[in-house]
């Protein structure tokens, strides 16, 4: 009997250990490990800091679900992994052999990388469901002392898509409240343009998503190196295409939610030669490591490169649906291992992504991720609004049944009519 550890209960963990377990059925143990005992729907994290939901819509405890697919569940910090010789050290001093690991850890949010930021600091972040709430507890006192927010991307950011989010989702909610004109508004970001996502823009996304922010009156820094933080008051340099300082802001603000830097977790940053320089891990096309051969990875926790060089550096988003199809390739390539097969399962590298935007919402398709691509799809309206809130329930819905199948190839492909992506 073979034990497979998923190490990380997020969006690519929780559906990996359902996912795993189907494949290798009885013959096989699967043991998932999080530092939390609970899983977070994160892309409705936004909703949260805006009192749009609350922690009990977006959550549910794993082991409950993760025992009746017969799945082990240890809610503990894994400090040290010893890859040489498979196992992985717990911060409550025990320790966990292993066969195969399965990294679905999702990043460390590197906040120490600008001085004075996250909510250790003086802005807020919406990464987490214990960020987003204090996030919704400081826009309350914004609401009762309105002043001016700002909303972005730090350096080395890899995803914007949240940060546009939560920028329209405010705007969004103070309309409602019929007081937008008294908040306002800068659109900081890494991204040397509008819409380029991190993916060197999909479509006509720049100039849909210039014209929103103009319609929505919020002002935009592209290019900026954000290099401090301190109350009410956010450092920023705007570079040029070469990467030189062609002005320096100090932007007020009352109210600041800036997406911080990603690393690698510390106990996967630290094996040797696991990694990249920022703690990613070195995947092949089968998404193993070529060092560890029984050491998986899938997620945001992995290493891509950059799609292209900006003047201030930023990191390739990983999108669910992406995810979904490294967990399915690396589900099937150890599947077959323990069957004496060569893996020969690889993942779909391309992007399709639902943003909320309040009442309204934008869809876009990158195939593949990484251009030059076959297509490149960018829409807007207020059925991506609706899908997401839908798609929201299903994929919570899906959890607690210990669902084994592709939620966002079978719902998304479906609600954008679309068979399959190419």
């Amino acid at each position: 009997m073979a034990h497979i550890v998923i190490l990380g209960a997020g969006t690519g963990g929780m559906p990996a250990a359902y996912e795993m377990k189907s494949a290798v059925g009885r013959k096989h143990e699967v043991t998932v490990i999080n530092e939390k005992d609970y899983f977070q729907f994160v892309p409705s994290n936004p909703w949260v800091a805006v009192g749009w939901r609350d922690r009990s819509a977006i959550t549910i405890p794993i082991e409950k679900y993760l025992s009746k697919k017969k799945i082990n569940f240890i809610a503990q910090r894994v400090d040290k992994i010893d890859a040489a010789n498979s196992k992985l050290e717990l911060a409550n001093g025990k320790s966990v052999d292993y066969d195969y690991l399965v990294i679905a850890t999702g990043p460390r949010l590197a906040f120490e990388e600008v001085e004075g930021s996250g909510p250790g600091g003086f802005s807020q972040s919406i990464c987490v469901i214990d960020h987003a709430e204090v996030t919704w507890a400081k826009y309350q006192k914004l609401l009762e002392k309105p002043g001016p927010i700002v909303i972005g991307a730090m350096p080395f950011a890899s995803c914007f898509g949240p940060a546009y989010e939560f920028a329209f989702i405010v705007d969004a909610d103070l309309r409602k409240r019929k007081i937008r004109d008294k908040f306002p508004m800068t659109f900081i970001t890494s991204e040397p343009y509008i819409g380029h996502l991190g993916l060197g823009g999909v479509g006509d996304s720049k100039t849909m998503l210039e014209g929103e922010l103009r319609n929505h009156h919020i002002k935009w820094v592209t290019n900026a190196k954000t290099t401090k933080v301190e109350d009410g008051k956010i450092h920023v340099d705007e570079l040029n295409e070469s990467g030189e300082t062609i002005k320096q802001h100090e932007i007020d603000f009352d109210f600041a939610m800036m997406l911080p830097a990603f690393k690698g977790v510390d106990a996967v940053a630290a094996v040797p030669d696991l990694c990249n320089p920022r703690g990613f891990v070195f995947v092949d096309e089968l998404h193993r490591n070529p060092t560890y051969q029984n050491i998986y990875s899938a997620g945001v926790c992995i290493a891509i490169p950059p799609v292209e060089a900006t003047p201030v550096p930023i990191g390739t988003p990983k999108t669910g649906y992406m995810i979904e199809s490294m967990v399915t390739a690396i589900v099937h390539n150890i599947a077959d291992e323990l069957k004496g097969n060569a893996p020969s399962a690889t993942a779909t590298w391309n992007a399709i992504c639902l943003a909320d935007m309040g009442d309204t919402g934008a869809a876009f398709v990158a195939i593949p991720q990484i251009p030059p691509r076959n297509v490149a799809w960018f829409k807007k309206g207020k059925w991506v609004h609706l899908a997401k809130v839908a798609f929201e329930k299903y994929f919570i819905r899906k959890m607690k049944k210990g669902t084994s199948e592709p939620l966002y190839e079978k719902y998304i492909l479906k609600m954008l009519g679309l068979k399959k992506l190419k």
